[in-house]
């Protein structure tokens, strides 16, 4: 920049440590440097009105960044999601499988990597009864211990969890098969994945085959576990219960 007055120009930079789509542009951190000299009106000048177009200019940048990714200008590559996804995992207790696919990176929705879970679960109860503790109301708020929407025909509302979890039913055919449209709160938003339960009868007992493809990546670990813990042991328990009340 040149000082008005004097005519004199001056050299610096301006470096931004922390541009991420995760922080607020208005709580970005703008750092402004000089080299040696005079100038320092010019510095004051970047620190303040300077710092306001730095701003104004990242938060067009992100924006045509965010479209560009949208359109699928710009999209990860399978090398940028980390190591190898799949993890196959001992039986323990009545878990018989829980594995993630990666083949199955496909992108639903937006333009982000996701995979596909698999997981099975063996439940002490006939298929009919634990198909009605997905589809009834009442059961789905024992298990789930909260208010909950649950309108079981094609179409339906789902919502769970003090609404961290929602969704609606795309299939149902009672005591054999539930699928769903479903998602995290925390997902991108309007992205969801397709859950598909399946329930096999074994003997006195049901065999819950799980389904669920276009998990993005990230929230790989967090959608597995909110099925094992928030889901499946939870319905052990009300199960339980319900057979301690029974003798």
């Amino acid at each position: 920049g040149t000082v008005k007055e004097s005519g004199e120009k001056h050299k610096g930079s301006v470096e931004i440590p922390n541009l991420s789509e995760e922080n607020e542009v208005d709580d970005t951190e703008i750092n402004v440097s000089k080299k040696k000299g005079e100038g320092d009106v010019l510095k004051d000048l970047m620190r303040t009105e300077g710092t306001t177009k730095v701003r104004e200019a990242l938060r067009d940048y992100l924006k045509a960044l965010k479209t560009e990714f949208t359109l699928g200008m710009i999209l990860p590559t399978k090398a940028t999601v980390g190591q190898e996804l799949a993890a196959e995992r001992k039986p323990s207790g009545n878990t018989m499988q829980d594995s993630v696919s990666p083949q199955s990176l496909d992108r639903v929705g937006v333009k982000i990597p996701t995979v596909k879970i698999l997981m099975r679960e063996i439940f002490n109860s006939p298929a009919d009864e634990l198909y009605s503790i997905f589809t009834t109301k009442e059961l789905v708020q024992k298990f789930s211990k909260c208010p909950a929407v649950i309108e079981a025909e094609k179409g339906g509302k789902l919502q769970m969890f003090d609404g961290c979890v929602s969704g609606e039913y795309a299939e149902l055919v009672p005591s054999q098969r539930i699928v769903l449209k479903w998602r995290c709160r925390s997902w991108p938003e309007e992205h969801y994945a397709t859950v598909a339960l399946n329930f096999k009868d074994v003997a006195a007992q049901t065999e819950l085959q799980l389904e669920c493809k276009g998990v993005p990546v990230s929230n790989e670990d967090s959608t597995r576990q909110c099925w094992k813990k928030q889901y499946f042991e939870e319905i052990h328990i009300l199960l339980q219960r319900s057979k301690d009340n029974m003798e």
